[in-house]
This record gives structure tokens, sequence and C-alpha cells, in this order.
């Protein structure tokens, strides 16, 4: 066996995974399974330490190497852990020559456990171009940003990142440009805060900027995605996209976590209320159909019950359609940790009563769909997602095509459709030309 990469948390380590595989089994590495943690919740480290012990049963002569945003922030407890034969940093991971080192520490049966640097030190990003992506995937994802400089009260994630740094636009259309020719339909742009992206580089382009770099310079591409964003960081060069290229996908995740100004406040977002509802209003009326999704923390510190509805309302006054619950965890080291803590009951209640209000906002959207003509990418055999993430159940289509369906139902959980049109040559919805409001 070579290596085997068990990946926790987000997007961007779902990216990270393919790089580490390359980079491990370049190394020379053989019966390795690496875990990619996540830090973000305690229900995300204790996940990883849970499989950590599982599949040292289930492989007991694999070699365990941990790394990821918990190894990064918690190196001695996972090198303290007896299933464990190294821990590797966040930024240390992507590197060649600390995954030679691990081999050669195996090798010999000695060395330090511990291969962790100082990731606040880490002030520029090199792009990594994935070959390990099976030609003909329907979605990939490119990293073209890393870390965050912001220092919100609940986040340890700055920790086990860095501050923020971008990959240069040049490089990115490039990556992107390789993997439209390899045959992907849909390209997500991935980052740990997306826009923050070229605060540090040369000229300081913005993530707008890049988004049409890549519209204008990569012309077979047919869907170009963007994953979760802060919306009051957004710049006018990205809503001219949103409005302007039916190529960018009509969907945007944003890191809204509270509908409270008061709890905004305490968790130091730059943000209000008035803020997150005046984005959701303006993206609309730049694309109409646009779905919305958002981070939402139940339980922060603090958080009352008249709080918390805020919260629960937000949903209805911005218009959204997806929704990432979060229960507060307190991180150990952050300043909402010494804050006084809602009780654990009422945190899993009220996450309880925000999932279901999300539920019933994408059920209610899949209703509205029904009747409307879609461009589907194909995921996988019996299932696609329609240009604003909506999930299809759908067979007899090549995985990785987009086919234009007519949408006929939902079961409450996906659209279903009618039948099976020709392949889209475009990925263009079929909506008419869109218009920029100003």
């Amino acid at each position: 066996m070579a290596v085997d990469v068990v990946t926790f948390g987000c997007r961007l380590n779902a990216f990270e995974a393919e790089v580490i595989r390359r980079e491990a089994e370049g190394a020379g590495l053989s019966d390795t399974i690496v875990i990619n943690s996540c830090a973000v919740t305690n229900e995300a480290v204790a996940q990883a330490r849970q499989s950590i012990r599982k599949l040292k049963r289930e492989r007991p002569g694999a070699r365990i190497v941990v790394t990821g945003c918990a190894a990064q922030t918690q190196s001695a407890m996972f090198a303290g852990m007896a299933e464990v034969d190294r821990v590797v940093g966040n930024d240390d991971k992507l590197r060649g020559e600390v995954w030679r080192k691990a081999r050669e520490a195996f090798d010999l049966g000695a060395g330090e456990k511990i291969a962790v640097s100082d990731i606040m030190a880490v002030k520029e990003m090199a792009p990594h171009l994935i070959d390990g992506f099976a030609s003909g995937l329907p979605r990939v994802f490119v990293q073209v940003q890393n870390g965050c400089d912001h220092r919100c009260t609940f986040c340890i994630i700055p920790f086990g990142r860095g501050n923020s740094r971008s990959v240069p636009m040049g490089a990115v259309v490039e990556q992107v440009r390789a993997l439209a020719a390899r045959g992907h339909a849909e390209i997500v742009l991935t980052g740990v805060d997306l826009t923050s992206y070229g605060a540090h580089l040369p000229g300081t382009p913005k993530l707008g900027m890049l988004t049409k770099q890549i519209l204008r310079h990569v012309p077979e591409l047919k869907r170009l995605r963007i994953s979760s964003i802060d919306s009051i960081e957004a710049d006018s060069d990205l809503l001219d996209a949103i409005a302007d290229d039916a190529r960018l996908m009509p969907h945007l995740h944003l890191s809204l976590q509270s509908g409270d100004d008061m709890i905004l406040k305490r968790m130091k977002r730059r943000h209000s209320r008035r803020d997150a509802i005046a984005f959701c209003d303006q993206v609309r009326r730049l694309r109409p159909d646009i779905a919305l999704g958002a981070d939402i923390i139940a339980g922060f510190p603090t958080e009352t019950e008249e709080m918390f509805s805020r919260s629960l309302d937000l949903i209805e006054q911005c218009g959204l359609t997806f929704l990432h619950v979060f229960p507060y965890s307190p991180r150990p080291g952050t300043p909402a940790a010494r804050m006084p803590q809602v009780a654990g009951p009422a945190i899993k209640e009220r996450a309880k009563r925000l999932r279901a209000a999300g539920e019933l906002a994408l059920r209610q959207r899949l209703q509205a769909e029904i009747g409307a003509t879609r461009d589907v990418l194909i995921e996988s055999e019996g299932q696609g997602r329609t240009e604003h993430y909506l999930p299809v159940a759908i067979t007899g289509a090549e995985v990785g095509s987009v086919v234009r369906l007519n949408i006929c139902g939902s079961d409450g959980e996906r659209l279903t459709t009618s039948s099976v049109s020709s392949p889209s040559l475009t990925g263009r919805p079929s909506t008419p030309r869109l218009l920029r409001i100003p």
C-alpha cells in the first residue's frame, strides 16, 4: 500500500490532501496513513483522535502521520498518542523535503516525532497544480489563498493556518487553464479568507480581478464557482462578474456567523446585521436567481434567546438556501473561550432549530425550481448539481458532463427531472442575458 489521506474539515483541506498524497508518495513513503485534521471545533479534533485509534486497530502495521490545523495547534497532544508516528505542521505538509525526512526517520527508527514549524513566519504561497485529479472529474478545487489576518474571537484557524497569503494571478490562471484542458467542467476557487485575496501581492489585486482574469483568459472553462466569502470584503469587480458572466455560478456561501449586532461585535466581525441583509439584497438584484448559503454559530458566549432569534430570522431576511450550522465550541486560547458561556443543552437546542430552519429553506427553494430548465453538472452516477448547487437525482448521463434538464419535481432533498436532453455546449444557464443593476 502507498499513502492514504483521511481528510477532515474544509474544502481547502480536501484540495491539500492531493498535494500531501503526491509529495508523500514522491518521497517514497508506503503503508502510511495521513490524518489531515481540522481544528474548527472540539468535535472535529475528537473525530480525528477517534479515527487515529480506529485506523491503527484496523491496520496495525501502518505508520500514522497527523497533519492539518489541529496538528499545528495541538501538536504535543497528537504526539502523545501511542498510535501516532509523526506530527507534521500545516505548511510543512505541502513540502516534499518534510516527507523525505519523515521517511528517513521511519527507516532509521529514530528522530523527532514532531515536525511543526512556525506557521506565523510563512509569508508566501506557492501554487500547487494537482496532477492526481482524475481526468474528467466533474469538480476540482484551486487553492488561491491561505491564512487569515483577522482575529475573530471564536476562531483558532489563524493559528493553524498563519497570516493571509495568496497565489499570484498568473499562476492561478495557468492552473485553471490546465485543469480545463483536462476536461474538468467546474473549478472552485478556495481559500481560508478568500475575499482577502491579493492583499500582499504586488499591485494588491482583489478576488474580483482574479475572477475576471480567469473568465477572460480561459474561455474554454465551462463553470467557475467561488467558495465561502466574507461579504463585507466583496469588491466591485466581483459584483460585476456575478452580474455579467453566466459562467460564474449563481451561488455564494457567506461567513455571516450571527444575526445580532452585539454578538457580531463580541465576535469581532467586521459587518453588521444591516450590512449582511444589504449585501444579499444587492447580489439578488444583480443576479435574481442566485442561491445564498451561510455559516451561523449557535450559542456564542453571552447569546440570549432574543439575540439567537435574530440569527434565526436572518435566514428569511437574507433569503438563505443553504445553512452550515456550528454549535459554539470554545477553542483554547481564543478570547471567546474566556467569555461567559451558554449552557450546553441550550447550544444544542438552538443548533437544532437553526438546522430545521435551514432544511425548510432548502425544501422551499427546491420546490420553487419546479418548471425551470437548468444546466446540471453530473457528479456521479445518480446525482448532479445545478448552477445554484442544488442537488438533482439523475440517471443515464455521463459523469463529468453538463446537461440541460427540465426540473419536474422534488423529493424534499433533491430535484427530480423528467428527461435528459443533449449536453450543454457552454455550461451556461438558460436564463436571459444578465443585466447589471447599480
